[in-house]
Formats: structure tokens, sequence, C-alpha cells
């Protein structure tokens, strides 16, 4: 039981974009509940700025800090983002690119006209089911244009962003220390601990102690807290998830400012390219096992054209899987520190996010005690391992068979009971968004998301002999006609604010 006599200290240790992202969310929610945030960041550690990308709950986290987009797109150089493009992901199917659109409110008109297209192309009969055709972002994207809706657009428009990771780290923690939370910069080279195994205080190389009643691990993957004090467990994805590493490098911004991350599939893994305001921000993820770094590299100079070494290039290593617990004795991790799943759809700041409000609500229902966690720990570990199935599907499902990595991938058969449920009943022609409703996955991926991967994949029988020629809702509902109305609405997309 709380003590509300006196002031919560909450420590984060670790400053990026998760532990500022924690601070703000933590100092907007508690302000008035006598809890002091103090965040203590090493100087030592060092920022890698790449571009990032990210899904709508960005964009929900900036509306629950009411700090209006006009305030920090442009200190970040972000731009606008309404969707993912993958390109060469399934070439045997005859699909050489799609769009996954983020969904909006005005797609209840059309999506399911695409899921009953979908089901109809798996009976064997024609129909249209590219995914970006069914959804207003995926028509934006073509166009070019910004999802920022007019004032008399009758509907919610959802969109993420792409930005400057580091930049979008410094404007969090200027915001979080202005609102009251505290900022310590110290190197900390012993962990204190009580008799009962919680975390009591971090020692600094210069003699301080910081207490602190809970602690929020936001060290990135050396995990300082979580594992090398507490000794939870890591929990690897490596049988699922090949990628272990990624070579980055920036290139020049065109004159036009696409709406949309492209990911291309490579070698031996898949490379982004992201539109910041001020460049592209590209990089390659890969499978340190089917190929080495330095060809790693050449293979994304190749591909961006940049050869001549003119671009420096920055090799990072990816540990790709979860915590064991998330919840600890006093403490949580965050961000790198609880797990990883690679950068394939942007979910890394969506879970950050997720996490930390789901924190908020069981801490703050359980009076800022333990009472919760063993909750906390069984949601999150959910949370983790469907975002997880989802990306092991784009592997999965390839149909690529130009190198060794690829057909290990398709041939993979570590697949968890969840995903391989929903990949029966979409071969077995039966209802895909009733699957998805039973497994209680929609808060993970919902079903017009599935449907966007599985379409787009081209993951359909044969054509039937003998074709009706009728039952396309695409064309009967004149749905093209639809959305390009409602595109009129928007205009082309420029540097915003600038």
């Amino acid at each position: 039981m709380r003590d509300f006599n006196k002031p919560l200290k909450l420590v984060i240790l670790g400053g990026g974009t998760a532990g500022w992202m924690a601070a703000n969310l933590f100092v907007k929610k508690w302000a008035d509940k006598k809890v002091q945030i103090t965040l203590v960041e090493s100087l030592d550690v060092g920022i890698i700025g790449v571009g990032e990308g990210s899904t709508p709950t960005l964009k929900r986290f900036f509306e629950i800090l009411e700090i209006p987009e006009s305030k920090w797109m442009l200190r970040c150089n972000a731009t606008y983002k309404v969707s993912i493009r993958f390109d060469g992901w399934s070439p045997k199917s005859g699909i050489n690119s799609y769009g996954h659109p983020f969904p909006s409110q005005v797609d209840t008109f059309t999506s399911r006209s695409f899921a009953v297209n979908c089901r109809t192309r798996r009976l064997g009969l024609a129909t249209h089911t590219q995914p970006e055709d069914f959804l207003l972002n995926g028509l934006l994207a073509k166009q070019g244009k910004s999802p920022v809706a007019p004032n008399n657009f009758p509907f919610k428009m959802e969109y993420g962003y792409h930005f400057d990771s580091h930049l979008l780290g410094k404007f969090l923690a200027e915001l979080a220390i202005s609102r009251g939370v505290e900022h310590r910069t110290a190197h900390i080279v012993e962990i204190e601990q009580h008799n009962n195994g919680d975390i009591a205080a971090l020692k600094t190389k210069t003699g301080d102690v910081i207490t602190g009643d809970f602690f929020i691990d936001c060290s990135g993957f050396a995990a300082v807290l979580m594992q090398k004090t507490l000794g939870v467990k890591f929990q690897s994805y490596k049988e699922n998830l090949f990628n272990d590493a990624a070579v980055v490098m920036p290139t020049p911004m065109n004159d036009i400012i696409p709406v949309e991350t492209v990911s291309t599939a490579l070698s031996a893994g898949w490379c982004w390219k992201i539109p910041l305001n001020n460049r592209f921000g590209n990089g390659y993820v890969y499978s340190s096992d089917f190929i080495s770094a330095d060809d790693a590299e050449t293979e994304l100079r190749s591909k961006l054209n940049c050869l001549d070494g003119d671009q420096q290039a920055q090799h990072l290593k990816m540990k790709v899987g979860r915590l064991a617990s998330q919840w600890s004795h006093n403490c949580i991790g965050l961000g790198l520190s609880q797990g990883f799943i690679e950068p394939l759809e942007a979910t890394a700041l969506h879970l950050v996010q997720i996490c930390i409000e789901m924190f908020i609500d069981q801490f703050e229902e359980a009076n800022f005690t333990n009472k919760n966690r063993n909750d906390y720990n069984s949601q999150v570990a959910l949370r983790f391992d469907r975002v997880r199935d989802y990306i092991v599907a784009h592997y999965k499902l390839n149909t690529k068979d130009d190198s060794e990595y690829w057909r290990a991938n398709r041939e993979n058969p570590h697949l968890s009971d969840s995903l391989i449920q929903l990949l029966d009943v979409w071969y077995k022609r039966e209802d895909l968004a009733t699957e998805i409703e039973r497994q209680q996955l929609s808060d993970h991926f919902d079903s017009v998301s599935w449907h966007c991967l599985l379409a787009g994949y081209g993951a359909f029988p044969p054509l039937a002999a003998n074709q009706p020629g009728t039952g396309d809702l695409y064309k009967d509902k004149n749905i093209n006609d639809f959305l390009n109305g409602c595109s009129l609405n928007f205009n082309k997309h420029s540097k915003p604010f600038d």
C-alpha cells in the first residue's frame, strides 16, 4: 500500500526515445499524484539518428500530451506516413509490389468489400484484391498527398510519421524537463538492492546515490536493471526471425517527399527507405548467418547507387526477442531493454507506448503496488508474441527463390499455434475475421491488416477455369470513384510546417 503522505519516486535509467516517452506520459498522468520522476542517462552512450517510422499510435501519443504537430514535426525533420510499400517479396505470385495503408474511419465503407473480394478470390474467382485500392490512405500514397484532413472532412484520418529518432529524443527530453521531470546525467557503476531483491538505488561514478521506489530500465540491449541486476531471462526469437544486424546510411531527398515507407527485399533481408524533411534514411536489415557485414554494405550501396563511399555507413547489431518477464520486483523494462522485433512494420515505438500505457493503468489500479505484475507480464508477452507472428508471416509467405535466405524463411517450421491457425483458416477459405476475433488478435493486427498482408502476397489458389465475370465488389460498388472523390479533399504532401 502506497503512503500518499510522501512522494513516490520513479527512476528511469536511460534516455533515448523510450525513456523520454515514458517520462512524458508519467508526468502527464501523475503530476498531481505526488509522483517524482527522475531520468538518469549517461552521455557516454552514443545515439544513432537513423530515419524511423511509426504507426498511428504516435499520433495519439502527441494528442495525449497536447502537443500539436506544428510544435514537433519540423524540429524532428518529420514527414507524414500513410502506408508501407513492400517491393519484391512475392514475385512468383505475379505481385511485384503492394501497399499496406493505415486504415482510417472512412474505410468502414470499403474494407468489408475488400474482405469479401479476398474470400471470393480464395474460391478461385477473379476479383480485385490489391490492398491499397480499398483504403483511402493507399490512394493518398499513390497521389503523394498529405493525410491531414480539412475541417469539413467528416471522417477521422489515421496516419503515422517518419522522423529522425535522435531529434525526437531531444525534443521529448526538453518537453519532459519543462513539465517537471528531473534530468540527471551520470555514469552508473553500481546497482544497490534491498534484501528482498528489489532495486534500492543507482550509484554513480562520482559517488552519488540515486534512490527510488520504482525503476524503469531503458538502458537498451544492455538491460542493466532487468537482466544484469535482476537476472530476468531473455527469450530469443532467433528461430522465428533470422535477421540480427543492419547497416544504415542516408541519401539526398528528392524534390517530392513520399508519404510511405518502402521495404525492398534484398538477398539476405530487406532494406527500408524512409523520407525525412532533409534526407532519406536507408537501412539494410539482414541475417549475419547468410551474409557478411561487408557484403551487406556493398549490396546496400549498390541498391542506393552509392558505390563511391561518399556516404558513411553505420553497422548495428540487433537482439531479437523479449524478456521472459517485463516486470520484475520493482522494475519494468521498456524499449530495447524489454525486447525488440525487427523494424519491418515499425512496431518498436508502438510497443513502447502501449506498454507504458498498460503499466500506468495497472500500477495505478493496484494503488502503486506490484499487485498487477503478473497480469502486466502476461499482457505484454502476448503483445510481443502476436506482433512477432505478423512479422514472421511476411517471411513465411515469401515466394522469392533467388537465395538460400528466402528459401530458408519459407521452409522455416517454427510457427506459433496462433499463426498456424490463421493460415489454416485462410487456405481453407474460411472466415479470417471470425478467427481473428476468436483469438482476440485485433489489438495487435486486425482483420484489415491481415487481409492486406495475405492479399498483398497473392496468397491465393489458381483461378478456376470457368469465370462468371461477376461478383467483384471493387467494380460493383465503384470503390475507385468513391475513394478518388474523398481524395479531392487532400493536398499534395510537402515539408510540414516549413
